[in-house]
């Protein structure tokens, strides 16, 4: 019985485990540059080997990721040194390119072209709402897998840890 417990006990946690890599699916998720030029996720994080990157997943569309934004232009001034990643859901592209420049958004932008609901990237992360928000440490491992507010200290907690 011990044995059984135990077992199940295991099982559990390493269910509960947050994966630390993308799949190989997800690096390889073609993205659309504000240029309209086309890069995989792999060849982006790639670009900032050895920093701690903040990714946010949004759309211009959505209230969550505009009331969001002020908070996250915080993070920016705390942390200079990480790079921070949009990854716009939108599918009408002159709208996620309208916000950008409307909320000032500085960073790197991307789009996912088949938008929320579809491709690989958003698959593995089980993508059902957004903000999303995903921390990668300075060894390119994920560090925060989940976060959706971005008061989230956790969030903090990933981009102090060095």
């Amino acid at each position: 019985m011990k044995k059984i417990i135990l077992l199940v006990v295991f099982a559990f946690i390493s269910c509960s485990d947050e994966p630390k890599q993308f799949s190989e699916e997800a690096n390889l998720e073609m993205l659309i540059g504000l240029d309209n030029s086309k890069i995989t996720l792999r060849e982006v994080l790639y670009q900032h080997k050895g920093k701690k990157i903040f990714i946010n997943v949004w759309a211009s569309w959505c209230k969550d990721c505009i009331v969001g934004f002020p908070k996250e232009k915080e993070l920016q001034k705390q942390f200079p040194e990480a790079v921070f990643l949009f990854l716009s859901v939108d599918l009408d592209k002159p709208s996620w390119k309208r916000a950008i420049n409307k909320y000032n958004l500085v960073g790197e932008h991307y789009n996912l072209p088949k938008g929320m609901n579809d491709g690989d990237f958003v698959d593995f992360i089980n993508l059902n709402w957004i903000p999303r928000y995903i921390i990668i440490n300075e060894e390119g491992e994920i560090a925060l897998f989940k976060a959706t507010n971005t008061s989230d200290k956790e969030i903090y907690k990933a981009l102090k840890t060095n």
